[in-house]
């Protein structure tokens, strides 16, 4: 099935919905499921639901926020302290499994309050065939992945989102901040600011893909082959390794092997 034909697929299948609640990050494959369900179902039959959490940053939570205004849609941010939880907070390799479970519990809820029979999240085709324990919590709650049930996968994500003239189709894969840090060593709301402020760092400097990966007195630095360069340019050098050392790092180094996605699970 091409992708022309995917799309009319994900169009009948929120159709025969009638009516949806969307997990809404502001990541790529939710932006595009929330924009397509707004065209199909039409804005007021649908709900965009944002988690709140100490791992997500700040500014993703804030262009989540400008994108469903933007679409136009019905909004809100739900807020769950999932370090009080101390299946989460011990950060096991099942970890995403029980915060997941948490938050989608937390708009299980909310759904019912609202009467919204169905919530799905983004999940496409090629999650499914990836590490990923919180898919498991979706099962379970019954949340629905139209994405991945029509067969779209992160290419074709892209691609419709350029199509439609989505800010996200260049945006970056997001991952939330407990990635950072290595399974079996406890989340702290300290050792998660300190990732999100050197990680804000990059971005301010324009950096796009990229992770600093948190080990104790040492930070990781994943980038892109093409950015190394820059970042070893003297003058730069020098300011990202005091702003590092001020976020509570002592070492600062960069990973020769560069940017990759779930690299904490090589260990």
């Amino acid at each position: 099935m091409n992708q022309a034909n995917k799309l009319k697929k994900l169009q009948h299948h929120l159709g025969q919905l009638k009516q949806v609640a969307v997990a809404f990050s502001g990541g790529v494959d939710s932006t595009l499921l929330l924009r397509v369900a707004c065209d199909t179902l039409g804005k007021e039959q649908v709900i965009a639901l944002t988690a709140s959490t100490e791992l997500v940053p700040q500014r993703e939570q804030q262009e989540a926020l400008e994108l469903a205004n933007t679409i136009g849609v019905r909004h809100e941010v739900l807020c769950e302290k999932v370090l009080d939880y101390p299946a989460v907070a011990s950060n096991p390799r099942d970890r995403c499994y029980h915060c997941k479970q948490h938050i989608f519990l937390m708009f299980r809820k909310r759904c019912d309050e609202l009467g919204y029979t169905h919530l799905v999240d983004g999940t496409n085709r090629d999650d499914l065939g990836e590490d990923r324990p919180g898919l498991k919590a979706l099962t379970e709650l019954q949340v629905g992945s139209p994405l991945a049930e029509c067969g779209l996968d992160k290419l074709e994500v892209r691609n419709l989102s350029r199509e439609l003239g989505l800010p996200t189709a260049e945006r970056p894969s997001f991952a939330c901040l407990a990635s950072r840090i290595p399974f079996g060593v406890p989340l702290t709301t300290d050792n998660l600011v300190r990732v999100e402020r050197c990680e804000e760092f990059l971005s301010r400097l324009g950096f796009l893909n990229f992770r600093v990966r948190y080990h104790d007195t040492v930070a990781r630095i994943e980038l892109e082959d093409d950015d190394m360069p820059r970042i070893l340019a003297g003058e730069l050098r020098h300011e990202l390794t005091e702003h590092f050392r001020e976020c509570g790092f002592t070492y600062v180094t960069l990973d020769l092997q560069g940017f990759r996605s779930g690299s904490m699970s090589e260990v």
